[in-house]
This record gives structure tokens, C-alpha cells and sequence, in this order.
């Protein structure tokens, strides 16, 4: 059984009342090209993401970016519909613009993630978010003023937890002089990771949750043909789930969250919480960069 498959992942636990399965999704996917305007088929995005929560999957990451606003829209109706969707806890990022198809802007001017923030409390109908990513660091704006919005906002009741996306060691280190940070969004997968090793290896010490953005690197690591094709073969399983096992293995504060628009994709991801790596095995991959 998938729900199985997703308790084997382990737990991570925010705080008493915030536990999620260390296997999540990821909505950027539910968009049309470059993450830019609506889903083909609106309904089949709402209904995949009310399959994810009946597999198990209890956090969903999102950002009114996508789209924007698409994907939370589908997730907005999919909690709607959902009869346990007090049970789901959604991590959700707000600093960035969008003028176009794969265009992205920082802007972290405090005043307009407050406005994200707001908006997206009314979107779903919600009185807090769960887990509130800054998505980029805004050059222009000092990190005190973005941060400490959150912060702010935090402290009257509309953010529970804190995290920063796409950060070095030591923004992620001056973001903590402003406010307690609880996550971290980067890019890391098996087949790019060196560079944040050590920020994995800080937020463990520090009990602070990883999530790792592109765990597949949009595909690519799941070809048949792909880098993970043979350890795949060995151990019965698609290059995906061995991306994502590696990812499970690696630590246990990463919190992987594949996006697919495929019900067959989640599927597979979901089930690689049953795949367990040898020790050399990780190892092997672990150098595959």
C-alpha cells in the first residue's frame, strides 16, 4: 500500500501539532509552460493533489508564484473538497514577481509580502500559514526588512514557522539574527548537492527541516538511460525512486517534495520510501557529482 510507503519515510516534527511525512509535493508542475498561466486540465490537477493527500502525503509546498496563483488555486479547491484537509500543512514561499513564462523577480520590499501573505490566507481559507518560505532574497531590500516582516507577521499569529529558499550558510546565518529560522528550501539532489552538503549538515545540528527543490532535476535523473539506471536495476526500482531514496538516506531532516502532473509519477515517487539503500550504494551515488 502507497499509505505504507509514505509512513516509511519517517516523520518530521515542526513543533507537536506540525508532524509531516517526510515525503511531500510539490505543486509547481500544476502550471502551464514556464510555470506560467493555468494547468491543461484544471480538474485532473485538483484531483492528483486529493490523491497525493489519500496516499498519505500530509505537506504540500507551494507559492503563489506558480502560475501565478494557478497551482494554489487547485490546492485551495482540493482542500476544499478534502474531508481531512485540517491534516494537511502546507509550506508556502512569497518574494517573488512574475512578468512572463520562466521569468522570476526577487522582490522582498515589505509591504508586498505582507500582501502575499494576506492574499494567500484568503485564498485558503485559512487564519495562519503553516510554513512560510522569503522564496528569494531580495538584493535591493536588506535582509533584516524581509525577514523581520515575516517575523512581524509571526508574532501576530499569521505565521507559524519560518523558512528562507536558495540561501548560502551565512544568509541563512544572518537570516537567524532576525528570526528563528525552522526550514530551508535549496536546490540539492544526488546529482547536485556538494555545494549545500554543509548547509544540510548545519540544519541537522540545528534541527532545522531541508527541503530539497529539483530532487529530480526536472526529470532528468529519472531517465531509463539516466546516471541511476543500473543502481535502479539492482535494487528493482525507477531512477526516481533511487533519487528520492538518496535524498531519505542523506539525512534525516530533508523533506523531499517531487512535483508531477502524472498520477503513475506520484505513484512511483511516493513508493521509494520503500527502497533502502546499502551504505555503499549511497556512497557510490554520493559521488556520482
Amino acid at each position: 500500500m502507497i499509505n505504507n510507503s509514505v509512513k516509511n519515510a519517517g516523520k518530521f516534527e515542526f513543533d507537536k501539532d506540525f508532524v509531516v511525512n517526510r515525503l511531500g509535493y510539490g505543486t509547481m508542475q500544476l502550471t502551464g509552460k514556464g510555470v506560467w498561466g493555468a494547468y491543461k486540465d484544471p480538474q485532473q490537477a485538483v484531483d492528483l493533489i486529493k490523491k497525493a493527500f489519500d496516499f498519505g502525503v500530509n505537506f504540500v509546498d507551494t507559492a503563489d508564484s506558480y502560475g501565478p496563483w494557478e497551482a494554489d488555486t487547485y490546492l485551495a479547491q482540493a482542500l476544499k473538497e478534502y474531508p481531512d484537509s485540517d491534516k494537511i500543512f502546507i509550506s508556502d514561499k512569497v518574494g517573488q514577481v512574475r512578468t512572463g513564462p520562466n521569468e522570476w523577480i526577487p522582490l522582498g520590499r515589505p509591504e508586498f509580502l505582507r500582501q502575499e501573505v494576506e492574499l494567500s490566507l484568503r485564498k485558503f481559507g485559512r487564519d495562519h500559514e503553516d510554513l512560510l518560505f522569503l522564496h528569494r532574497i531580495d538584493s535591493q531590500v536588506p535582509i533584516e526588512d524581509q525577514v523581520g516582516e515575516l517575523k512581524k507577521m509571526q508574532d501576530e499569529g499569521k505565521i507559524k514557522h519560518i523558512g528562507i529558499s536558495q540561501v548560502t550558510l551565512d544568509e541563512l546565518k544572518a537570516a537567524q539574527k532576525v528570526a528563528k529560522i525552522d526550514a530551508v528550501e535549496n536546490m540539492y539532489n544526488v546529482g547536485h548537492h556538494q555545494r549545500d552538503d554543509a548547509i544540510v549538515d548545519y540544519t541537522k545540528e540545528n534541527g532545522i527541516a531541508f527541503l530539497p527543490w529539483f530532487p529530480l532535476a526536472t526529470g532528468q535523473l529519472a531517465k531509463a538511460d539516466g546516471p541511476l539506471a543500473d543502481i535502479a536495476k539492482k535494487y528493482n526500482a525507477s531512477p526516481a525512486q533511487i533519487a528520492l531514496a538518496w535524498l531519505l538516506k542523506r539525512s534525516d531532516n530533508i523533506i523531499p517534495i517531487p512535483g508531477t502532473s502524472s498520477l503513475d509519477h506520484l505513484k512511483d515517487n511516493l513508493e521509494s520510501a520503500d527502497v533502502s539503500l546499502s551504505d555503499d550504494d549511497f556512497e557510490k551515488l554520493s559521488s556520482l557529482e
